[in-house]
């Protein structure tokens, strides 16, 4: 078998460097909260595939039911020839809505797919065509998404222009220096300034942004915007592609806040790590694109849609949204306990709903300094030691962890203890 090394030299000769990566590492076999390199090295992992993988890497009972479905049909499009999982997934998820009144559900296959299908339904639904997102915000590096897309590099460098008719407002963090009334203020001088609120079809908004840094949206705001969308007639978007299916303690995180939004996009954790994004919403709303404007070839596979299946048994028999809860309470006594030594690098801004969380590097204790280079060398460290690590934020300067909620206690400790190691290490 190839050597790290040898891999990542052919990969570099076959493949673009746009595509980045984050360590040299070769995946060769993975369990629950753990994977294996092609060298046999193990690792604890933190990113859970980029929170796809809530219910760990090969639950016995996703496997089993993609199994059993493989031994009846992989593929038909449903569009063509239609398939009962599609249908039974779709209830399941209509009657876990995060909001009153009737709902539908159409399948894609990625994030970017249940976003742009998101804005287009909210277009044909209201006959309007401005969008507005907030910065910071990760919707996906499609056309569209990366539009909507609040943060320019990596994502928008070189790729312009970007589409018409998609505004951004500020996102409120206290530590940016940006509060609620002033991301409401920016929205009363954009409908002052640039785009009338009729002609607005959609606001979407990350209940907790991901690549952003994992600031949840502060009640109030979400609050303020759903009063604004009803007021004017416009789509209030929920991204949840993150954040959904029990990461935050909920299925979707907007339970957290009260606040029902009319669509709710959803992909990674939604699948067990096959491929699977959807589009939930109030079927009004839902129903507004004409007979064959929506859909896609490989648009709710039947393996994903199998294993999707699984999944939401998974969550609600193992009770993972309460799993995440007691795995995030655990995490941030942790950090704060960690966060109060001298002989570590500078951490603050311990946060996150559930067991979504998320804390700052900085330069020096008391003050928000960002330190991206300190970042860097904590995920290097965690990797030399065998835990898989991700950073994040418009700063670059945030520890995300997003470790599978089917993760034992002895792994979980595990991983903080390598974590710690790698803050020290950091600290040099």
């Amino acid at each position: 078998m190839s050597t790290n090394a040898e891999l990542v030299a052919r990969r570099q000769i076959a493949i673009p460097r746009g595509v980045g990566n984050a360590y040299p590492v070769y995946t060769a076999r993975a369990e629950n909260a753990e994977l294996w390199d092609v060298e046999g090295k193990r690792y604890v992992d933190f990113a859970g595939g980029i929170a796809v993988l809530n219910t760990g890497h090969r639950h016995p009972k996703v496997i089993a039911a993609v199994k059993a479905q493989l031994d009846a049909y992989t593929h038909t499009c449903f569009q063509v020839t239609q398939y009962e999982p599609y249908v039974a997934l779709a209830e399941k998820i209509n009657a876990l809505a995060p909001f009153k009144g009737p709902a539908k559900t159409i399948f894609f296959s990625t994030g970017a797919e249940a976003v742009e299908n998101a804005v287009k339904i909210a277009r044909a639904a209201t006959g309007r065509s401005a969008v507005i997102a907030f910065a910071g915000g990760f919707h996906g590096r499609t056309m569209m998404t990366m539009g909507l897309t609040g943060k320019v590099l990596p994502y928008k460098k070189k790729f312009g222009p970007m589409p018409n008719e998609i505004y951004h407002l500020p996102f409120p963090i206290a530590d940016h220096g940006t509060t609620t009334a002033d991301t409401l203020k920016a929205l009363d001088f954009l409908f002052r300034a640039d785009v009338e609120p009729s002609r607005v079809a959609a606001i979407i908004v990350e209940p907790v942004q991901g690549e952003g840094g994992f600031y949840e949206a502060p009640k109030d705001l979400l609050v303020a915007l759903r009063t604004i969308c009803d007021e004017h007639g416009i789509v209030l978007i929920a991204d949840e592609v993150q954040t959904g299916f029990g990461r935050t303690g909920k299925i979707f995180a907007m339970e957290n806040s009260g606040v029902e939004p009319d669509l709710v996009t959803m992909a990674k954790s939604l699948a067990g790590g096959f491929p699977l994004s959807g589009v939930l919403g109030k079927a009004a709303i839902m129903d507004g694109a004409e007979a064959g404007g929506l859909g896609g070839t490989y648009a709710g596979s039947p393996l994903a849609l199998a294993a999707a299946l699984a999944v939401l048994e998974v969550i609600e028999e193992e009770k993972l949204c309460e799993r995440a809860n007691t795995m995030g309470a655990t995490i941030k006594a942790r950090l704060a306990k960690i966060a109060q030594r001298n002989d570590v690098v500078p951490i603050s801004g311990i946060r996150g709903p559930g067991a979504m969380i998320g804390f700052d590097v900085v330069k020096s204790h008391g003050a928000y300094e960002p330190d991206a280079d300190a970042t860097k060398r904590i995920t290097a460290a965690a990797i030399e030691s065998g835990l898989i690590l991700l950073s994040c934020g418009v700063n670059f300067n945030v520890i995300r962890i997003l470790v599978p909620l089917t993760a034992s206690d002895e792994i979980l400790n595990e991983g903080l203890d390598k974590l710690e190691a790698a803050l020290i290490k950091a600290k040099g």
